[in-house]
């Protein structure tokens, strides 16, 4: 299998999720159904950006010539990926990764995500039947000559230990911040809500904390969030929100919310599910050198940053944690 016939399957993919057809809107009501954090809205949105933003035949033929990647490898290595399930698809660009190098990809997805990932490469392999040669799933991962492992603090521990000895790749928690500036418009505010509120605010590129100006005036950027007022009435939200917001309470936290959201000054970037930290600036290239080479940042959103509302939208460039995927599989 040559370079171009992977692209053309991945071109073909991206075209199988935008199109939309019966087949794909049963398999995201059925990982909706498994994991109630995957509405469809969130998978639609999540997949859609795959397909618009990696899965386009000019944007993986530029990508691909950046690393002189050959049309055929003549020693493909074997590559355990270890996928989290935090937002719907979020192992596709490890996948898409060393599929496209040409390596072979053992897959251990999440079982909070393995319904909308098996789906997809069930495609690929339907459409071309030695693909299955390339893409496989397994429990164990064994006997990889490499591995890509995400997951939280704790289990990066036990990523490092058990692939100590094979060149890997193990990534920990993250998260994003803003830095707003005041002059935001309406139309910027409800941007910011994007990268607040998608995927319930579980993925490492979504916004959990912002620097505000002091004496920010916080009303128009609570109206704009209304854009997501229908987030409460998720169960699973709604119990998150219920219950912080009585811990505030108890504790006797000033807050400040919309009924979807708890505004809450405090300095640590991470933030838990339906809450969003503050913090007060005098001057933003103080908090830009602050954030500096910071390992628990992903991503910093903002009008002088990575424009509000895109912090979800990934280019094939935005690996995560800031390592490049591609050139790992290219020296293997």
């Amino acid at each position: 299998m040559n370079l171009q016939h992977r692209i053309d399957l991945l071109v073909q993919l991206g075209q199988y999720i935008l199109a939309d057809n019966e087949n794909w809107l049963e398999v995201k009501e059925k990982a909706s159904y498994e994991n109630s954090w995957f509405t469809p809205m969130f998978a639609t949105t999540a997949t859609q950006n795959i397909a618009t933003e990696f899965l386009q035949k000019e944007v993986l033929e530029n990508w691909t010539k950046e690393y002189s990647i050959e049309s055929k490898i003549a020693n493909p290595q074997k590559v355990g990926i270890v996928m989290a399930g935090n937002i719907p698809l979020v192992g596709f660009h490890d996948f898409l990764c060393v599929f496209i190098s040409g390596n072979i990809a053992v897959m251990k997805s999440s079982s909070k995500d393995n319904v909308l990932i098996k789906d997809l490469v069930e495609k690929i392999i339907e459409w071309d039947a030695d693909a299955a040669n390339y893409l496989q799933f397994a429990e164990m991962l064994k006997d990889c000559d490499a591995y890509i492992a995400t997951g939280s603090n704790n289990s990066s521990r036990y990523f490092e230990y058990y692939f100590a000895k094979y060149p890997h790749i193990i990534r920990k928690n993250r998260t994003s911040v803003a830095i707003i500036t005041g002059n935001e418009t309406t139309q910027e505010l409800e941007k910011l809500a994007d990268d607040v509120y998608y995927y319930f605010g579980l993925g490492c590129r979504n916004v959990t904390k912002m620097y505000v100006p002091v004496d920010y005036d916080f009303v128009p950027l609570i109206e704009a969030f209304n854009k997501y007022q229908h987030l409460a009435d998720h169960h699973k939200y709604k119990n998150n929100y219920d219950y912080n917001l009585a811990l505030h309470m108890l504790n006797k936290v000033y807050y400040m919310t919309n009924g979807s959201i708890l505004l809450i000054e405090d300095k640590s970037l991470f933030s838990p599910i339906s809450q969003l930290n503050y913090e007060f600036y005098t001057s933003e290239e103080e908090v830009v050198n602050s954030l500096k080479d910071n390992p628990e940042l992903q991503c910093i959103t903002g009008n002088n940053h990575i424009s509000l509302g895109t912090a979800q939208c990934p280019s094939v460039h935005d690996y995560a944690d800031g390592v490049d995927t591609m050139s790992f599989l290219t020296s293997l």
